[in-house]
């Protein structure tokens, strides 16, 4: 506008002051072959004077027409590309709010035009997948199988992601072949190694876990309780290998080769007590389990007897009596000896235990206790007494205190 306004008062001034060179016209002769042009000074001045104010006005007009056509032209072509970004962020905002349906169709439709390919099909994998929706998150996955998985492409958290889901689709394969791609990381990413070690429990590869786990202790990032866990998994997986493919001499030798603090590990050595009850190995479990009951400190370990499938119980049996003896009144004693009749099926010396037990003073007893003490009694064809016993188990374990159970000599009461 400036300019226009400039080009006009030009024209004026012009027109102004032409009338004073009108008696000093000038002469100008334009000679092109056979063309020429005359003309006086003062018309050729007026004459451009007019074709710089329509050029000028042509630019103007040209320039605004060009603007306003890449703006409509950039509206059509991005839009699909708008539509995609707001999708993808409804999406997030469905994933947070937990409605998966919606998340994954959002990141579903939004794959493509949004240009988040990968993190949108590693979202709806995820929505899917919390959905239990089994082949639509295989359907996800194989799609970002086709995109960039490294590291530099989609960043280390993306692979991690889709690992996690991989093994939750048990499609272990695939798993184990990213993670190889990105073994050098293992070392350095407490994440990665985590899963490697998930994965490999799943692929049966004990020993290489039990190796793994010297360095996952090392990382402040993993509890001691995921460690506990995999240490369970991981030993008990290999003695049992160790027994299945060789023999229980083999077996035996494994447990010597063990570090003093292996051995005295709580975790592996109830691992090594599960393998040894399950194949009736007793002489080597008895030898274990013996000091342990005749010291009688380890309340815990005690208590976990219980759930051994230990058949060959009379030395055991034998040890909780002189225990007993000591104490009558103990609960954990009669729990131990109640519990250790009953595998043996020693049924009256175990329902005569539990109804001890259950008499004390006190809740000395728990759900395990009350469970294989209805188990004990329906053997025996006491049902009403069996499912009197199982209602207090699964539905008053919390009113034990006041609620006190007595069974005893054929006469029920609360």
């Amino acid at each position: 506008m400036k300019k226009l306004i400039l080009w006009i008062l030009i024209f004026f001034a012009a027109v102004a002051i032409s009338p004073l060179l009108i008696n000093e016209k000038g002469y100008i002769l334009i000679a092109m072959g056979d063309l020429t042009i005359e003309s006086t000074v003062v018309m050729a001045c007026i004459m451009l004077t007019l074709l710089f104010i329509a050029l000028g006005l042509s630019m103007t007009l040209v320039r605004g027409s060009l603007r306003l056509g890449f703006g409509g032209w950039n509206k059509i072509a991005f839009a699909n590309r708008r539509r995609g970004l707001r999708d993808f962020n409804r999406g997030i905002a469905a994933f947070i709010l937990e409605d998966n349906q919606q998340a994954e169709h959002l990141f579903a439709k939004a794959a493509e035009p949004s240009r988040f390919t990968h993190t949108s099909y590693l979202l709806a994998a995820a929505a899917s997948s919390k959905q239990s929706l089994r082949s639509n998150t295989n359907h996800y996955l194989a799609l970002l199988a086709q995109e960039d998985n490294g590291v530099k492409g989609s960043g280390l958290e993306s692979v991690l992601v889709t690992i996690k889901l991989l093994i939750s689709q048990e499609d272990f394969a695939q798993a184990r072949s990213i993670i190889d791609k990105h073994h050098k990381q293992i070392g350095h990413d407490a994440r990665l190694l985590s899963l490697e070690i998930i994965l490999s429990l799943q692929e049966k590869r004990f020993d290489y876990v039990i190796e793994q786990l010297v360095s996952a202790r090392k990382q402040k990032a993993i509890t001691n309780e995921k460690i506990a866990l995999w240490e369970a998994s991981a030993f008990y997986g290999a003695f049992n290998e160790t027994i299945r493919k060789e023999n229980n001499d083999s077996l035996a030798q494994r447990w010597h080769k063990l570090t003093r603090k292996l051995k005295h590990n709580e975790v592996i050595l109830w691992a090594y007590c599960q393998v040894l009850a399950e194949h009736k190995i007793t002489e080597p479990l008895n030898k274990i389990l013996l000091p342990v009951i005749k010291k009688g400190a380890d309340d815990t370990f005690l208590k976990n007897i219980r759930q051994l499938p230990i058949s060959a119980t009379d030395e055991l049996i034998s040890a909780v009596q002189k225990q007993l003896h000591n104490d009558p009144h103990s609960g954990k004693w009669l729990s131990c000896l109640a519990n250790l009749a009953a595998k043996s099926q020693q049924l009256p010396m175990a329902e005569k235990a539990f109804n001890s037990l259950i008499n004390l003073a006190g809740t000395q007893y728990d759900v395990i206790d009350l469970l294989n003490f209805s188990q004990v009694l329906e053997q025996q064809g006491e049902y009403k007494k069996a499912n009197q016993v199982l209602n207090k188990a699964l539905g008053q374990i919390g009113s034990f205190n006041n609620n006190t159970l007595v069974i005893n000599n054929g006469n029920e009461q609360k």
